[in-house]
């Protein structure tokens, strides 16, 4: 009832994943979930409680916004790691409520400790370097200045983490650069080491470099899009299937979205249907309106492109994809009516859409079209 899609969230998907991902890093790493974009389309309020069900405590967000979204579901002993964005009034509510979060540049610094200083608590802070992605970090040559900020500082916070993002780890045609970050990162630590200030956990690595560059995996690592199921790539993937060669598919996609049919109607040949004149029939045929449109997620650049399932059969987007609704082609299918099962990722039968067949005709990435799912989808957790 009132909805017009809803999405689908596998539980023993998610705990396969996970046990994956456990035997690729080890048991000594801490995994760090990361939950940022709504946790990849797939509802913060459901991936939360799942992660914890598989012992994972500590959650990577984007922004200070995200990070109250978590701290609202998760549980007292798990922790939060905001990587982005993190305005000068949201610091004190980080500080009061020991959320963790990344300084990568002076003035973040000097109110954290001003902050710190007025609240008498201590800042849990990750100081992230610049190695080479050129985004968000310290440069290597201001760390003096650094070092003594933090050697005056030192009852203001807690050193949670040396942190840097990799650029590109899921690609072969980065591996010179990310070899290079790699070897700036062990620069920046080894001068924190000589001068004794030593972060509680080295963190560096993604689900890319988590797959493909095992020298990455040190004391935590932050895990986004593989605990969902999806590799970073596909080179990340056919790299572990060399490394693993006796798993079959390690990792399981968690989601499925569904629709229904809202009506089912006969077009005569030589009708145009939907909006313009894109499609054609070119035989009497019978057509099925489907109450999901690009404002759903369903992207418009699937008009006259896309597929569906509908009774175990896969079907064609016809015409264009409005905001609202997509048509399909359904004449092949004997007994078809109003309410149907309509499947647009997922599995029917004996027939799949993946999200990454879904994501390619429509000429996205995994990360765009699972983000890009509409935040007021009703998402439920599924065996």
């Amino acid at each position: 009832m009132f909805q017009t899609s809803h999405i689908e969230i596998s539980k023993s998907a998610y705990k396969k994943n996970i046990r994956y991902l456990r035997q690729v890093v080890g048991d000594y790493p801490k995994i760090s979930s990361v939950i940022k974009g709504n946790a990849y389309g797939h509802g913060v309020e459901n991936i939360v409680p799942l992660a914890e069900e598989n012992k994972l405590r500590h959650f990577s967000v984007f922004s200070a916004q995200e990070a109250l979204q978590v701290c609202k579901v998760k549980s007292p002993k798990s922790q939060v790691m905001i990587m982005g964005l993190l305005d000068d009034d949201e610091i004190e509510w980080a500080v009061e409520n020991d959320v963790e979060y990344f300084v990568f540049d002076p003035g973040r610094l000097e109110k954290t400790f001003d902050v710190a200083a007025r609240l008498k608590k201590r800042a849990r802070i990750h100081i992230e370097a610049e190695t080479g992605f050129h985004r968000t970090g310290f440069d290597y040559d201001y760390l003096p200045v650094l070092l003594e900020k933090l050697k005056e500082n030192r009852e203001h916070f807690h050193f949670e983490g040396l942190c840097t993002h990799y650029a590109g780890a899921e690609s072969i045609a980065n591996y010179v650069r990310v070899r290079e970050q790699i070897s700036q990162y062990r620069k920046f630590y080894r001068y924190f080491y000589r001068h004794g200030i030593l972060p509680e956990y080295k963190h560096t690595a993604c689900s890319a470099a988590v797959l493909t560059y095992p020298t990455t995996i040190m004391d935590m690592v932050r895990i986004g899009i593989a605990q969902y199921g999806f590799w970073p790539s596909p080179e990340t993937e056919m790299f572990r299937f060399k490394k693993d060669p006796t798993i079959n598919t390690p990792l399981k996609r968690l989601i499925t979205w569904k629709s229904r049919v809202m009506v089912v109607k006969e077009v005569e040949a030589g009708q145009f249907v939907g909006y313009g004149s894109t499609y054609l029939a070119n035989k009497k045929m019978k057509i099925a309106v489907i109450p999901v449109g690009y404002s759903n997620g369903f992207s418009r650049s699937l008009s006259n492109m896309g597929r569906v399932l509908i009774r175990g059969k896969r079907v064609p987007v016809i015409g264009t994809v409005t905001m609202n609704t997509m048509t399909v082609n359904v004449t092949d299918i004997a007994g078809i009516e109003k309410g149907d099962e309509v499947v647009i990722i997922g599995k029917q039968k004996r027939m799949d859409i993946s999200v990454s067949s879904f994501s390619e005709m429509s000429n996205q990435l995994n990360y765009q079209t699972l983000t890009r799912l509409p935040a007021d989808i009703p998402r439920y957790v599924v065996k």
